[in-house]
């Protein structure tokens, strides 16, 4: 921690911004990046953001469309600091779980593609559970805690209490086909107890040090639990 015992959080977002061969673009979500944000900053955490590659990371474009946007978004919006913030994102590969006292995990459809078999992002996961630190998902982001493993080398989410983004609610994008594995469908195959309520519903489990959230509503809510968590 740094001085004065001020807590501290890292939030990492994902760098892909091509949603399958579909031409479109996607990124990280952006309601889910801005209230947790929010969450942590009126907390008075000390907030850290990296990507895999570092710099400004993809916005989803349909994240930014008139319908989804909340009192978080436009604070964002109306935020020239935190714009500047994410806009510098550092490098996954040069940030350190003993930094901070717990880690985030902002959704969008991005992280499929590159956080689920990031090395550096699941050695990091890996590192905040053996500190006994807290680590936290929303959405699709959930998908970044698929290949992560406990120290005798069963999954991370093996007999754990987690969400994601449901198998339904991938239909209801019209994603189904698009998108490279059914996060729903892979956790469980990760014999993770994964639960779910029903279509945009707000929703977190936590489960010992890891703490999850359905769908975009989620976010705040999974923010929520870990500031509490690491507030305790």
């Amino acid at each position: 921690m740094t001085q004065a015992n001020k807590k501290t959080v890292l939030m990492v977002l994902t760098s892909h911004d091509a949603l399958g061969d579909t031409g479109n673009k996607t990124g990280f979500w952006i309601e889910e990046f801005a209230a947790p944000y929010f969450v942590f900053k009126d907390a008075g955490f000390e907030i850290t953001l990296a990507s895999p590659a570092g710099g400004q990371p993809p916005i989803d474009p349909s994240s930014e469309l008139a319908d989804f946007q909340t009192d978080d978004t436009r604070r964002f919006d109306n935020d020239k600091q935190a714009q500047a913030h994410l806009a510098k994102t550092l490098v996954l590969s040069e940030v350190n779980a003993d930094d901070f006292d717990g880690v985030f995990y902002p959704g969008g459809h991005g992280p499929l593609w590159d956080l689920t078999d990031d090395t550096n992002s699941i050695q990091l996961i890996e590192q905040f559970i053996k500190q006994n630190k807290p680590v936290a998902a929303v959405c699709h982001a959930s998908a970044a805690l698929l290949n992560a493993k406990n120290n005798d080398g069963s999954y991370l989410v093996a007999g754990k209490a987690v969400t994601g983004f449901s198998n339904t609610e991938e239909d209801a994008v019209e994603l189904t086909d698009v998108v490279p594995f059914l996060l729903e469908d892979e956790l469980q195959k990760r014999d993770a107890d994964y639960q779910k309520v029903a279509d945009w519903h707000v929703f977190s489990v936590q489960d010992g040090l890891v703490i999850t959230g359905q769908n975009p509503a989620s976010s705040s809510l999974t923010a929520q639990k870990l500031a509490s968590h690491i507030n305790a």
